[in-house]
Order: C-alpha cells, then sequence, then structure tokens
C-alpha cells in the first residue's frame, strides 16, 4: 500500500558543479531528478516509506530519465504518464551560499505536470493514503487545477491532507490569482507548509504567529510556517512551538523544503508527535541544504538518525 501519495512538479535539475559561478561561466553540470512534488516523494522513499507521485514528462529522453531516477529511488511511477508533444521541464540555478540561488525555469509552453487530467487521478488510492501531498503551483494553470479539485473531493479533508504553500511568481498571472487559490487549498486540507512569503500571499500575514493563527483559522489543524535561521513555527490548536534552525555551512538551499516535507511524512507515519515530526523534518532539511543535488541528497533513516544523535540540534 502506498503510505505517501504526492502529485504535481516533476523535471530535470541541471545544476552547476562550479559553485559562485553565474550560468554564463559555467562548464560543468550535474543532471538530478527534481520538482517539489517530485522530490518529497523520494525524501518519504529515502527514509523508507511507500511513496509514489502523479505528475506528467514529456514522451522524451528526459522523461525516460524521470522514470528511471524514479525507480533508483524506490519511487512507484505508476501515475507517471508522458505528454506527446511537450518537452520534460528543466530546470537551471545558481549556487552563491549561504542564501542566493536563484532558479530558472524551462516550462514553456506549458508543463507536461500542469496537464494532468481528473481523469488520470487514481481515485481509490487518494481515498486510502495515510498522507496526500499537493502544492499551490498545481493549482495554477488548468486542467492540473481540476484534476487537484477532483482528488480533494475524493479524499474529503481525510488525515493527512497536505498543502504546500510553494508559491513561486514566475507561474501565476497575477498575485491575487494564487491568494484565491491558496484559499481553496486550505478549505480541503488538514496540513499546511509555508515559509514566511509563501503565508503572505495565502492569508496576507507574515508574521509567524499571525500566519499560523490565519491558517488555523481557515480549517486546518497543523500549521507550519518556516523562518528560515530563525526556525520553523508549529502550532495546532493545542500546541505552539519553535524549533530553532540547525546549523550547517550551506552549499545549496533548494532541496531543503522537500526534504523537510517528506521527512514530515514520514515521522508523522512513524507515530512520532507533530513538535517531534517537525523537530526530525528541519534536521534532514538541514542536512540537504550542506550538499549540492536536491533528490540525490535526500538522507536515509540511518544517515538522519546519526546527524540528528552527532549534531543534537546543532542549534
Amino acid at each position: 500500500m502506498i503510505e505517501v501519495l504526492t502529485i504535481g512538479r516533476v523535471g530535470v535539475d541541471i545544476y552547476p558543479r562550479e559553485v559562485g559561478s553565474r550560468l554564463e561561466d559555467v562548464e560543468t553540470f550535474g543532471k538530478f531528478l527534481g520538482g517539489s512534488a517530485t522530490n518529497v516523494a523520494v525524501a518519504a522513499a529515502r527514509l523508507g516509506k511507500r511513496a509514489a507521485v502523479i505528475t506528467r514528462t514529456g514522451n522524451d529522453p528526459f522523461g525516460r530519465f524521470v522514470h528511471r531516477a524514479l525507480r533508483d529511488f524506490g519511487v512507484d511511477d505508476e501515475w507517471v504518464v508522458a505528454v506527446p508533444d511537450l518537452p520534460t521541464p528543466v530546470t537551471f540555478c545558481e549556487i552563491f551560499p549561504p542564501d542566493e540561488f536563484p532558479l530558472y525555469f524551462y516550462r514553456l509552453p506549458i508543463a507536461p505536470d500542469l496537464c494532468i487530467e481528473p481523469a488520470e487521478i487514481p481515485a481509490d488510492v487518494v481515498r486510502a493514503v495515510p498522507i496526500y501531498w499537493s502544492t499551490l503551483t498545481g493549482l495554477s494553470r488548468q486542467p492540473s487545477r481540476d484534476a487537484h479539485r477532483h482528488a480533494w473531493e475524493v479524499r474529503r479533508r481525510t488525515d493527512h491532507t497536505v498543502i504546500d504553500l510553494d508559491y513561486r511568481p514566475m507561474f501565476w498571472d497575477d498575485v491575487s490569482d494564487a491568494r484565491a487559490a491558496a484559499g481553496e487549498a486550505l478549505s480541503h486540507c488538514t496540513i499546511a507548509i509555508g515559509n514566511r512569503d509563501e503565508c503572505e500571499v495565502a492569508v496576507g500575514e507574515r508574521d509567524p504567529e499571525r500566519a499560523a493563527a490565519a491558517l488555523l483559522d481557515r480549517g486546518v489543524r497543523i500549521a507550519v510556517v518556516k523562518q528560515g535561521p530563525r526556525g520553523v513555527l508549529v502550532r495546532t490548536d493545542r500546541e505552539s512551538e519553535v524549533i530553532p534552525a540547525v546549523s550547517v555551512d550551506v552549499v545549496n538551499g533548494l532541496g531543503a523544503g522537500d526534504a523537510f516535507g517528506g521527512a514530515f511524512c514520514a515521522s508523522l507515519l512513524d507515530g512520532l508527535p507533530v513538535v517531534d515530526a517537525v523537530r526530525r523534518a528541519n534536521a534532514a532539511g538541514a542536512m540537504v541544504a550542506a550538499r549540492l543535488e536536491c533528490s540525490a541528497a535526500m538522507p536515509t533513516s540511518a544517515e538522519l538518525d546519526a546527524f540528528v544523535e552527532d549534531a543534537g540540534g546543532r542549534r
């Protein structure tokens, strides 16, 4: 049985091997599986969970690479379907630690992962899976928007239904469209995760406490607000706690949020209390921030256990 099912972005990350260089000067790149929802599935699978992703690729060599990489990471690719006339997206980045990692998305005329049709949603799996994870980006275009709506209708706000408030302005015509989509998503989900900027888009609040309160007012049961070096706020109707940031030498911060997501899912499946699940997820994010890759950098359970024990929180 699938334990973590994600839906959304997939692609191929083309990341420079040369840290601190602009793309026009880079001569050596690495090729990695990418896309936020896909990375979350990979992160959960690396931690021993049965994970799958609903997405679409092009019918091209990069699409074949996506299937092979998913299988190599232990992620079920049954619901990864090719779109005949569109290319598999590629994403380039520049790496300037500790906090400058500009992304360049090549997803035109439309990314295949925004062409997921409602009929492609495996309703029985969506209904039964312990954790169902979607992202705000999936609501930015049709037919993906209707596919997400259909999945939520099937699921009926069952725990744990997660919305990653993953807001990237280049995917939207206007921020007001993203705000409306976030409001719709929150009405279907039980867990919301986002950074301060994303919370401001979703609920109009940047202050972590007010943002978390606003998310709970929208009906979610767990609100997670990431604050960068100030840590992570997790709030439910019973508790509120800030988990301190873990100190690492940052190499590439782009995969940290997806590592956080996969580890959070795995920790909930392991029965950890919510605050402890966020604490472990925070450590996984720190581990990946100290590595170059995203999907290929996701820690195994043994690696994460050793890091947590050795770091002692490394606050």
